[in-house]
């Protein structure tokens, strides 16, 4: 735009399939379209599943922990953990060595249903399309793009 609010042109318009933040965007709610039934038997939206997923492979991590590794502001991970609470899979515990600190910690019945819940990445991949390797070259390629826009937001 210039001062006068005309939009100067350098060329022409992309289309809106040219913009990879657009094929991020939708294929993420392609994603919970196929995240939701597969998690409903589960009793779990995909951001608590995200959380129990974490906390599979290592329990007992404070709340800023899982926000870090989430990348979920505690005012976004709070309510998620009160509903995982409330449901009877996590408890949320003051650390005894700092009080400052909330810790995690999976129930009995939150461990158990680690395995219900080891089929829905083979079939997401079924329904993907893709193999595990090409699942993993993907993971890899878009962790990489996100890494590098946080590290240019932080400036």
């Amino acid at each position: 735009m210039t001062t006068s609010g005309e939009a100067v042109s350098s060329g022409p318009v992309p289309r809106l399939d040219d913009f990879v933040c657009f094929a991020l965007y939708s294929a993420s709610h392609a994603f919970n379209k196929i995240y939701r039934p597969l998690l409903q038997p589960l009793g779990l939206t995909y951001p608590q599943f995200l959380v129990m997923t974490v906390l599979w492979v290592q329990d007992g991590q404070t709340v800023s922990a899982l926000g870090d590794r989430l990348l979920l502001e505690s005012s976004t991970l709070t309510p998620l953990l009160k509903r995982l609470e409330a449901n009877g899979l996590v408890t949320r515990l003051r650390d005894a060595s700092d009080e400052r600190q909330v810790r995690i910690h999976l129930t009995e019945r939150g461990r158990s249903l680690r395995r219900e819940a080891e089929a829905v990445p083979a079939c997401i991949a079924e329904k993907a399309g893709l193999d595990i390797a090409e699942i993993g070259r993907l993971t890899v390629a878009v962790s990489a793009l996100r890494d590098a826009l946080r590290l240019q937001s932080e400036d």
